[in-house]
């Protein structure tokens, strides 16, 4: 980070030549600050001190990351060994599941990472324009392979928990703090805040935030030398970054852009020292990412299957003021109801910072307020919470007439495609630095020394406890049919044809042909499923799912309405129709003891089905 005048009570310094270190600083406690560390006049840490690896390679800081490997593992309990559970929004975890097994797929066999045929058959579905989280997906393809799609996505939830934590825990502790603790804390209220809690049992992509500390290391690295170099780093890992989560990167770059202008303000001339390396560093960066992502990104845009749009208004997913001052359901004090009125849904509770941790923050930053880090942070985090309420701003569930100030930045490009509602995720960073900091201030304190220090520990863990998360919600889910899972399929499935899932999804539901799909391995080709597509091959506007066909239109509504229609041969004729375009040779429909009507009604359409391995099958070779 930039330099900042030093602290009160710290001895004076000079800022260091060019290419040198920064002149060592008082430290708070000189038994826990490394024996090789310096900071400079902001207080930050110079990278002369101990690397990330032997930090996290033994010792209290390996106990601090097993502190966060562990408590990831509790919030994912509900699932392990559970094949018959799923998070509480299913369908995002079923999309995710065939996310991370089509990933393995394409490593194992060579095929394009960037589009697959395996889901919507024939037309295929454009995966790099959605989230096809390959950054995850590649590195667990052994998981996958050998332990099955579930299981990856257990994995990968827990590595993206306790990942985010560890970098935020690794850079606080390089950058930031001499408190191993204060560190700890900080990086604890990173990685399981309740917004990346509620993020986590559905969005991989907007989780996977670990490689963001060493993204923010490299642009504001305090040292001015060596530019390419870390250019070089930051263009790799932003490129990797694109390949987990794209709108956690969009976030990432407002964020960083926002306080570098806040900053700007606060302190002119370390802004004007720093101002050549920094954007030395971004313009390396650019350049290396530039060509690796230029293939990818045009595919995403304008290759096979890509959509403009969005399939919902981004606008109407705001949060409500008093969200931030609620608790959110997955935590030790949620309410299971109010946080439905307060946020679009359950994994999108990205404020609910409880009032303790707003009034801890308003203390700290008054206390801190001196230093242009501080000023910068809060104006940061101050600005993306005004812009995650929306064009108008909702209190208690209800609209008021006061404007937000999203309306003047919802229809700029990229923004326009981003969801309100995500922005407290730029939130939770600032209050993990601003409480860190203040963790490590307070020991500089010396009198009276104990009493301040038990009495800010008790605030903090006042304002944090009632944050702590609880295992992720699960929901029932029905297996896998045997004669899916056991590859039964196979002797009515020829060469170039397709299972079809009764009934056929296309729009934005759970799509059981996608979970049987990707607990298989991808192991047969199915129409329909639950992603984002275009209206139709001269359509490209955005829309849930594939084009409606007139069979899947009808059992939708039997699903919907438990009703069974009465079936002309028009609907007969169209339902052969249907099954020749997704080249079906086997209609398959797995928990019988829910789906009677819909039973019924595919046997008014195709004829008797029977009874086989634990589903109702109809082999419909003969139709096609």
């Amino acid at each position: 980070m930039p330099d900042a005048p030093p602290a009160p009570g710290a001895p004076p310094t000079r800022p260091a030549p060019d290419g040198a270190d920064p002149p060592p600083a008082a430290a708070a406690s000189p038994r826990d600050a490394p024996p090789a560390a310096s900071r400079n006049a902001a207080g930050v840490r110079s990278t002369a001190g101990r690397s990330w690896r032997r930090m996290v390679a033994g010792g209290p800081d390996a106990l601090v990351v097993a502190g966060y490997l562990g408590l990831a593992a509790v919030l994912t309990a509900g699932q392990w060994g559970r094949p018959d559970r799923l998070f509480h929004q299913a369908g995002d975890q079923i999309l995710f599941e065939w996310m991370l097994a089509r990933a393995a797929r394409a490593v194992v066999e060579g095929d394009n990472p960037l589009r697959s045929t395996a889901l919507n058959a024939p037309d295929g579905v454009n995966l790099m324009a959605n989230t096809s989280v390959l950054g995850l997906g590649v590195p667990l393809t052994p998981v996958t392979l050998l332990l099955g799609s579930q299981v990856a996505f257990l994995v990968a939830v827990v590595a993206c928990l306790a990942g985010t934590a560890t970098a935020w825990y690794v850079l606080l502790r390089r950058r930031f703090v001499d408190s191993r603790a204060a560190a700890a804390v900080g990086g604890l209220l990173c990685g399981f805040a309740p917004g990346m809690v509620a993020q986590a049992g559905a969005h991989l992509h907007m989780a996977a935030q670990f490689l963001l500390p060493p993204i923010l290391a490299l642009v504001f690295h305090p040292r001015r030398d060596r530019v390419v170099r870390r250019g070089v780093l930051l263009g790799l890992l932003v490129a990797y970054q694109v390949f987990l989560g794209e709108e956690v990167l969009l976030f990432l770059a407002l964020a960083a852009g926002v306080f570098v202008v806040a900053y700007a303000v606060a302190d002119p001339p370390a802004a004007r020292r720093h101002a050549p390396a920094l954007l030395g560093r971004i313009s390396v960066g650019a350049a290396v990412a530039a060509p690796l992502l230029a293939y990818p990104l045009w595919f995403q845009f304008l290759g096979p299957g890509h959509y403009r749009g969005m399939p919902f208004h981004t606008h109407g997913y705001q949060l409500d003021l008093a969200s931030f001052t609620a608790s959110a359901r997955q935590t030790v004090l949620g309410d299971p109801y109010l946080p439905g009125l307060l946020a679009p849904n359950a994994t999108e509770e990205n404020s609910f910072f409880g009032p303790g941790l707003l009034v801890l923050a308003g203390v700290v930053a008054v206390w801190l307020w001196r230093r242009p880090l501080v000023r910068a942070l809060v104006v940061c985090g101050a600005l993306f919470a005004l812009l995650s309420l929306g064009a108008q701003i909702r209190l208690d569930g209800a609209p008021t007439s006061v404007p937000g100030p999203y309306r003047l930045v919802a229809d700029l490009p990229l923004l326009d495609l981003a969801v309100p509602a995500r922005f407290p995720l730029v939130c939770v960073p600032v209050l993990g630095i601003l409480v860190a900091l203040s963790l490590d201030r307070i020991r500089a304190v010396s009198v009276p020394a104990v009493p301040v220090r038990l009495l800010w520990g008790g605030a903090v863990a006042a304002a944090l406890l009632p944050l702590t998360p609880t295992p992720i919600r699960t929901v029932p889910v029905w297996p896998v049919p045997a004669i899916v899972a056991d590859g039964g399929w196979r002797a009515y499935v020829p060469e170039g044809r397709t299972v079809v899932a009764v009934p056929p999804v296309t729009g934005a539901g759970p799509s059981p042909a996608m979970l049987w799909s990707a607990r298989t391995g991808l192991a047969f080709r199915a129409p329909g499923g639950y992603f984002i597509g275009p209206t139709a091959p001269g359509d490209p506007t955005a829309r849930w799912g594939a084009p409606d066909r007139p069979t899947a239109a009808l059992l939708r509504r039997v699903v919907e309405t438990g009703e069974v229609p009465v079936v002309t041969d028009a609907d007969r004729r169209a339902a052969v129709a249907d099954l020749r375009h997704w080249r079906a040779a086997l209609v398959v429909q797995g928990g019988l003891h829910l789906g009677d009507p819909v039973r019924r009604t595919v046997d008014a359409l195709l004829g008797p089905g029977r009874p086989v391995d634990g589903a109702w099958v109809w082999d419909v070779r003969p139709l096609v």
